[in-house]
């Protein structure tokens, strides 16, 4: 089996605040696209891909310590941060979590088609930090998204 490749492609805040940290970042040169849905913008925020004003390869995002939970059913609670890695293929994730996993890797978030389009899991690193691994985004495999409230 080959050994999957992945790369570092974004960084998830998950804060007590969205607004407020949205703020903070903004003040220190960061742009965040506005949602499409406006009513997600209190639970989630992005730079997008070249944004950032320097990392233009690493996301930033910020998301509400209630939305992790809809993305990460591992998620503990509370505030932290999720490492993103982005695979080439749906299948490289299933892949990926299976080799981490077997490794002794701990799996927050078994693969799943995630509500945006991307095959999506999450597992934890050895200091127990949350570490992401995505799909592209495929819009025939979108599943039906949580309520932002």
């Amino acid at each position: 089996m080959a050994t999957i490749r992945a790369r570092f492609d974004a960084v998830n805040l998950v804060t007590a605040d969205v607004p407020a940290s949205r703020a903070f970042y903004e003040r220190l040169g960061l742009s965040f696209r506005n949602s499409h849905e406006p009513v997600w913008e209190r639970h989630h925020v992005s730079t997008g891909s070249g944004a950032g004003g320097g990392a233009a390869e690493v996301d930033l995002d910020l998301d509400s310590a209630s939305f992790a939970g809809q993305w990460n059913r591992g998620w503990p609670g509370g505030t932290g941060v999720v490492l993103g890695f982005r695979v080439d293929t749906r299948e490289a994730v299933d892949q990926l979590v299976t080799e981490l996993g077997t490794a002794g890797a701990p799996v927050q978030q078994e693969p799943y088609d995630a509500f945006w389009g991307a095959r999506y899991a999450v597992v934890a690193d050895p200091d127990g930090n949350a570490v992401g691994i995505m799909s592209p985004v495929d819009d025939d495999h979108r599943s039906t998204p949580p309520s932002p409230e």
